[in-house]
């Protein structure tokens, strides 16, 4: 796994962090680094993927990235005649993900595609995954998105959505922030890495609150909503059509 040292060299300018080339060589050893809980939610999805995916369903991994939720949920259907959809617009992120795919060989297809996950439609879905996705989305398309993903899904389908997010009370929010940098030098991230990393994100990554996200998700009908995993400032939901 080769290590994550975009931001090891002070830079001149900082530009917005892609997910590009550099990103994609290094991104297993980035995600587990940066987000805690990330592993747990991929062991998870293969569980859920058992107990919700229904026969000749689809199921989508949106900003699928190298393709480990896909690839878990794909390891986890029990059902027959179903398909995994990856998508992501990173054609660096999509040509590994195929040689993953290629490599896991699923039970179940994945059939990966490179495009905006907004173009995708959804269609007789009862398990949808953005994992760390939405909140790169302009804020103004993500109703949108989530009432399309809503309109696709088959009563009972299940959306997992998993986002890092922030705090109206600025004392809770500064807390977590602070220690979840301490969490990542923990890991061996420089202060560096961490305050370059950070400015690369700042113009990218707009965050929502966990009672927006929850509200918003009721507005738009799905019920049963549910936080069923945090760390620090990285959260995970359950919703239910």
């Amino acid at each position: 796994m080769a290590k994550d040292r975009i931001f090891a060299q002070p830079l001149e300018k900082i530009g917005d962090f892609k997910f590009d080339e550099n990103v994609a060589s290094v991104f297993d050893d980035m995600i587990r680094r940066s987000i805690p809980i990330y592993e747990k939610i991929i062991f998870m999805l293969r569980i859920l993927a058992g107990h919700y995916v229904k026969p000749n369903s689809n199921c989508y991994d949106l900003g699928c990235s190298l393709g480990a939720s896909a690839l878990s949920i794909a390891g986890g259907i029990t059902q027959p005649d179903c398909k995994v959809f990856a998508v992501d617009l990173s054609e660096p992120m999509i040509r590994r993900c195929c040689d993953n795919v290629a490599t896991v060989k699923p039970p179940t297809p994945v059939v990966v595609m490179c495009d905006d996950i907004r173009n995708i439609a959804i269609e007789k879905a009862s398990m949808v995954v953005l994992n760390f996705t939405l909140q790169f989305l302009p804020p103004e398309d993500r109703d949108e998105l989530l009432k399309k993903i809503y309109d696709g899904m088959l009563p009972g389908g299940v959306l997992v959505l998993s986002e890092k997010i922030t705090h109206d009370n600025p004392v809770t929010r500064e807390l977590l922030i602070d220690i979840y940098h301490d969490w990542k030098r923990s890991n061996g991230y420089s202060d560096m890495e961490v305050s370059q990393k950070r400015t690369a994100l700042e113009n990218v990554l707009k965050l929502d609150t966990m009672p927006y996200h929850l509200e918003r998700l009721e507005k738009i009908g799905f019920k049963d909503c549910a936080q069923w995993f945090q760390c620090f400032n990285f959260a995970s939901i359950l919703a239910f059509k």
